[in-house]
């Protein structure tokens, strides 16, 4: 029975929508369209056919109430509130129960739908053997109420499944951008442009504050709400061809949206921003990271894996890559190693102290995703090469569209200095995959020959090496003599002081 188009659109999922639903990641969603375990129309799947493909997933838990007062309490203002609505508790608990209601009976509608479907081709069967018709109409009546009372939708796990749906749309707004096709979900008070950052999307923007005009897009359908004053002036051709801008306004409705998206990291502009530390925190006995917040007017807009030009009090200078997400593109993070001698790091380790300014200049550098590869993505770093590594695994986390993510770390003794981070990460995402491994660069040829030759089917891989240039040398020399085509390596080089250079 082929899948049809309907103009209820609740009958079928996007796979940003599905994958949230049952907790995986959209790339495993896509292995199984792939292998054919769920069938698709349209590029999206019917809750039905999700719910065969994951019949073992529970969805009684509160978290998603939890979520919806947590975001009620931020979208609102405490008079609002007091004034005009009821107690969180008690409106989150009556959307609950209508939600439960609108699940029953769409989970009813499904199975009449499945009914009828199912008499049709019974009818057909019965039509083409020629039989008798009031013999053939008998049996047709005892299948049918047979079915219609084995369909009883007590404890049904398609109506559990679609109230949980239902409250996953009362929570959150699905977008989908022209003409990339790319998805993410609003949640909560965010903009558009803030929605779509933390989703790991690169799109077009400048002061992320209303005044440059640089996030303009255009809605194609759906309703939106400006949410934030801006300076900037639309031009009456712009408000009649549906444009907005981004970061003043939030969706309400499922909205499709035409957007500039950033392709290359050669499209970003170069950006001077006057930055303060946030905070300098240890990570070990020579290495700490430096937090710096920019402006909430001048933020920085980079691709995961690019660096920026540090430039302190004292004229020092150094290059180095930025080890936090884009997705947070007002706090910045970077992995500081002291060289003695050094002037920049010296400064740092000595003198630098929250509420001073750093000055940024940036971003620079080719090391980041190749956002359009379908491959499962392999991170090879050594030491401070980490830095961009995090970023880049982070950029990929928020886009949750690699089926599988492995990160092998070396460094020396003690020099994996945010281990626990990388267990976490391993112990919390089913797809995510870490091998710490101890090694200097005099002694590493044998435990990373190991790990790359016991690694399995290598060319489905995107790999991404970090580090001094003696290691980089070495990691792409073992992928590259287990069969991995040049297309799929990706190198960045990192000194052993931490600092970067562009290297591609």
């Amino acid at each position: 029975m082929s899948s049809q188009a309907s103009d209820d659109s609740y009958q079928f999922l996007t796979l940003t929508r599905a994958a949230r639903l049952v907790g995986v990641a959209r790339g495993t969603l896509q292995k199984k369209i792939k292998t054919g375990e769920l069938p698709t129309f349209e590029g999206m799947v019917r809750p039905t056919d999700l719910l065969r493909a994951y019949p073992d997933t529970r969805f009684e838990d509160s978290t998603a109430l939890e979520r919806f007062t947590r975001i009620k309490d931020e979208a609102f203002s405490n008079r609002l509130r007091e004034r005009l609505l009821p107690a969180p508790e008690v409106l989150s608990e009556r959307l609950h129960e209508l939600g439960k209601e609108l699940a029953q009976t769409r989970a009813l509608v499904e199975r009449y739908k499945t009914v009828i479907e199912w008499l049709y081709d019974k009818i057909g069967g019965y039509e083409d053997s020629g039989g008798d018709l009031k013999q053939t109409m008998g049996i047709l009546r005892i299948w049918l109420r047979h079915e219609m009372e084995s369909g009883s939708l007590t404890e049904n796990p398609l109506q559990s499944f679609l109230a949980k749906e239902s409250f996953l749309r009362l929570m959150t707004a699905h977008v989908r951008l022209l003409p990339s096709q790319r998805e993410f979900l609003v949640e909560g008070s965010d903009t558009l442009l803030e929605a779509a950052l933390r989703a790991g999307l690169s799109l077009n923007y400048g002061c992320s504050n209303g005044n440059c005009g640089l996030c303009k897009a255009r809605v194609v359908s759906g309703k939106t709400h400006q949410v934030r004053h801006h300076d900037f002036v639309l031009t009456e051709a712009d408000k009649n061809m549906g444009c907005l801008l981004m970061c003043s306004h939030t969706a309400v409705s499922d909205v499709v949206i035409e957007a500039h998206e950033i392709g290359r990291a050669q499209d970003i502009p170069l950006q001077q921003i006057e930055a303060r530390v946030k905070t300098l925190e240890p990570l070990g006995d020579d290495i700490l990271r430096l937090h710096l917040q920019t402006p909430r007017t001048k933020r920085l807009q980079f691709m995961a894996g690019q660096s920026v030009r540090l430039k302190l009090g004292n004229e020092a200078e150094g290059n180095y890559p930025v080890a936090s997400c884009p997705c947070d593109d007002r706090n910045l993070h970077f992995h500081i190693r002291r060289i003695a001698g050094n002037r920049f790091t010296e400064y740092v380790f000595k003198k630098l102290k929250p509420a001073d300014i750093v000055s940024i200049q940036g971003p620079t550098g080719d090391f980041v995703l190749r956002e359009d590869s379908p491959r499962s993505l392999l991170f090879i770093a050594y030491g401070s090469g980490f830095a961009p590594i995090k970023s880049l695994i982070e950029h990929a986390m928020a886009q949750d569209t690699a089926e599988t993510i492995h990160l092998c770390w070396v460094a020396p003794e003690k020099g994996l200095y945010l281990h626990n981070l990388c267990r976490s990460w391993s112990d919390a995402l089913d797809n995510f995959h870490y091998t710490p491994l101890t090694a200097t660069l005099d002694d590493l040829a044998p435990s990373l020959s190991h790990f790359v030759g016991n690694t399995p089917d290598l060319k489905e891989y995107d790999v991404y090496v970090a580090g001094p240039e003696a290691f980089v040398t070495s990691a792409t020399s073992l992928v590259r003599n287990q069969g991995l085509p040049e297309d799929q390596l990706v190198a960045g080089y990192v000194n052993m002081d931490g600092q970067s250079r562009v290297a591609n």
